[in-house]
């Protein structure tokens, strides 16, 4: 059996039984098609980057599991009709990180944990600090101060007006 992962991104909207009722299903869909679910670590809520189906943040939950190519294309079409399910996707591990991780035994605290909180920060958003962007890093700006610096610098924002003038003729 190959391990893989899968991550599942829940409406936000859905009720927690709902939520509920589709990992189970997924779990069930992994033990029929003969394959082992592993651990489940629910994130929570998370906002997104941009908009995925009009919504800005969703219900995170990993799942890890081991199963042959079949038990994957089971997985991928339950989640495609879950109405819950905003996205997913569904990685291969590599033998080397499969044994690392199940040699690290289950739980929440094991040195090498993956999750949010793994990650050595605990949101998204600008440091603070400036460590590692500049010297202007620590300074905070608005849209015109920024235009401005970049025009000074000579370095375009990227937009129609900056650039050039097509030339006649």
């Amino acid at each position: 059996m190959r391990p893989y992962e899968v991550m599942v991104i829940f409406d936000v909207g859905a009720e927690p039984p709902a939520i509920q009722a589709v990992i189970d299903r997924l779990l069930e869909t992994i033990r029929a098609s003969d394959g082992a679910p592993g651990h489940v670590d629910r994130w929570g809520r998370r906002p997104f980057a941009y908009e995925v189906r009009h919504r800005r943040e969703g219900y995170y939950v990993l799942v890890e599991l081991s199963g042959e190519p079949r038990t994957v294309a089971e997985i991928d079409r339950l989640l495609r009709l879950a109405d819950e399910v905003l996205r997913f996707k569904v990685v291969r591990l590599p033998d080397r990180v499969a044994a690392r991780l199940a040699s690290g035994a289950a739980g929440p605290g094991r040195p090498g944990a993956r999750g949010p909180s793994s990650r050595g920060h605990v949101g998204r958003g600008p440091r603070g600090d400036g460590a590692g962007r500049g010297p202007e890093a620590a300074r905070t700006t608005t849209g015109q101060d920024e235009s401005r610096q970049a025009a000074e610098d000579g370095v375009s924002s990227g937009t129609a007006a900056d650039a050039p003038a097509p030339a006649a003729g």
